[in-house]
């Protein structure tokens, strides 16, 4: 049996309804869990990324890219590794006001954690961290002890560590296949 990992499949596609839904249903069946997903509008007009986080071996990832890759609304997906793709993720702290100033040490954690203050008031105060998740649930750790009311985590958003988009080589080639196809039936009519 090969050894669970983290992976990372990216996945492109029109903006229809039921989208996520076709893409969980694969892993559903699959019994994968789904660790994080995001998903965003790309460069592409009309296209949009979904990211989906998951452990499992590298056979299965390929069998669940193939069938995702099936749905007709879907126009490709890439399996990666960690070591292939550049990742972040977002986190949003909520932590009481009186707490953070009772210890006096807001400063100190925010620069220690690499981290930023998004908004202060009389009751709270929203700190943000963007990092691995392993930074993100340290500066979680950190702040439980100051009694920490709201916690969130974005999925991935991640870019691959090519010089090229794989989309745009895809489609590059895609089009150029089917104008071959198209030239090729246009030669057969004239004969």
């Amino acid at each position: 049996m090969q050894e669970k990992k983290l992976y990372t499949i990216t996945i492109f596609s029109e903006n229809n309804v039921g989208i996520l839904n076709l893409i969980s249903i694969v892993y559903t069946r699959r019994f994968i869990n789904i660790e994080g997903i995001s998903a965003s509008t790309t460069s592409i007009p009309g296209i949009y990324k979904t990211t989906v986080l998951s452990y499992s071996d590298r056979e299965t990832m390929e069998k669940v890219k193939s069938q995702i890759e099936k749905a007709i609304y879907v126009v490709k997906a890439f399996l990666y590794t960690d070591d292939e793709i550049i990742f972040q993720e977002v986190a949003l702290y909520k932590v009481p006001t009186k707490q953070m100033f009772k210890r006096n040490n807001l400063e100190n954690i925010i620069r220690t954690y690499n981290a930023r203050i998004l908004d202060i008031t009389p009751d709270f105060i929203v700190i943000e961290k963007t990092g691995h998740y392993n930074e993100t649930e340290m500066l979680f750790k950190e702040l439980k002890s100051y009694d920490i009311k709201q916690f969130v985590r974005s999925g991935r958003v991640c870019v691959t560590k090519d010089p090229v988009e794989h989309l745009d080589a895809y489609l590059a080639k895609r089009d150029k296949d089917f104008a071959k196809m198209l030239g090729t039936k246009k030669a057969d009519k004239s004969k």
